[in-house]
């Protein structure tokens, strides 16, 4: 019998022409308003919105897709910022604050429904059924970490069917580790530096915090090795044992994992032959990124489509 094939699709953030140029290139056509493929599933690693021209058209096309069976969809760091961006806690703050940079993030969005509110009250709705991952057996999708221990924590942990409210705010504000976890997911890790360490990136700035690799061993890596998906270049210091990251990383036998988030400037790319991340940052390049899966166990470079406006 034959596997269950699904094209895991790269952060979108809200360009629709550039999903639906992708979409037909892999064979998806629109039957009934709604995009499908007779043979595969389409999967969406989250961002789909902000920053974008098309971000109300995007999640139209995300979430008719899958409603209608012919797609599966994660939350990305985005949508999960906005929801909380509309959840008051207990002391009447929201939980994603509303500072400048909260607000600079979203307003694209925001700016995207003016005059369409219940629309985009039912969208964040609809957010709130999404998953922080799937778990299909043979791939795993993430936003951008992925980690057995925290997986099964969330399973036995995190409600069925829609993220209600309260939760939420019991979750952040008890800073529960469901918290933790589902940022770690999100975000991936991030190494923080000691306060007397002085780091200096490529372009002359300090550095205090930045994106891990976490699919390899930290020791005896430089800070150079250590660090992925950032915009600058760190020494290649090997970084000292008393103040190295401590985490397990993803063994290369496991089942495949996409993640998205990193936004890689030179595209989607393989890391480990098990590992792939889809976000060829669409904002800074045009091109939007998927990776057609179809049963192999290891990763093949060329089943990586991207698609440019």
């Amino acid at each position: 019998m034959r596997p269950q094939q699904y094209d895991i699709i790269g952060d979108v953030h809200g360009f629709a022409s550039l999903l639906k140029k992708l979409l037909k290139t892999m064979g998806y056509t629109k039957s009934n308003g709604i995009w499908q493929h007779p043979e595969r599933t389409a999967i969406f690693i989250g961002d789909f919105i902000n920053r974008g021209p098309e971000i109300r058209e995007t999640i139209q096309i995300v979430r008719q897709m899958t409603e209608a069976g012919s797609a599966l969809a994660i939350l990305g760091n985005h949508e999960y910022s906005a929801i909380l961006y509309h959840i008051k806690d207990s002391a009447g703050m929201y939980l994603s604050r509303h500072i400048a940079g909260n607000r600079n993030q979203i307003q694209s969005t925001l700016n995207s429904f003016k005059g369409f509110d219940l629309e985009w009250r039912d969208h964040l709705k609809w957010f709130r059924t999404l998953p922080f991952f799937i778990d299909l057996g043979e791939i795993r999708i993430a936003h951008a970490y992925w980690n057995d221990n925290d997986i099964n924590y969330l399973k036995n942990f995190i409600p069925q069917g829609r993220l209600k409210k309260d939760f939420l705010r019991t979750i952040h504000e008890m800073q529960q580790p469901a918290a933790a976890i589902v940022y770690r997911l999100l975000k991936g890790l991030e190494y923080r530096c000691p306060q007397d360490l002085i780091l200096k990136c490529s372009k002359g700035m300090s550095r205090k915090l930045f994106r891990m690799n976490w699919w390899e061993t930290p020791v005896n890596k430089t800070f150079r090795d250590l660090s992925f998906g950032n915009k600058f270049i760190l020494p290649e210091y090997t970084v000292p044992k008393e103040i190295a990251p401590s985490f397990e990383p993803y063994d290369i036998n496991k089942p495949p994992v996409f993640m998205g988030h990193y936004c890689l400037s030179e595209g989607a790319v393989i890391v480990q032959s098990n590992i792939c991340c889809v976000d060829s940052c669409v904002v800074g390049s045009e091109q939007l990124s998927a990776y057609r899966w179809s049963g192999e166990k290891q990763l093949l470079k060329e089943n990586i489509i991207s698609i440019a406006l």
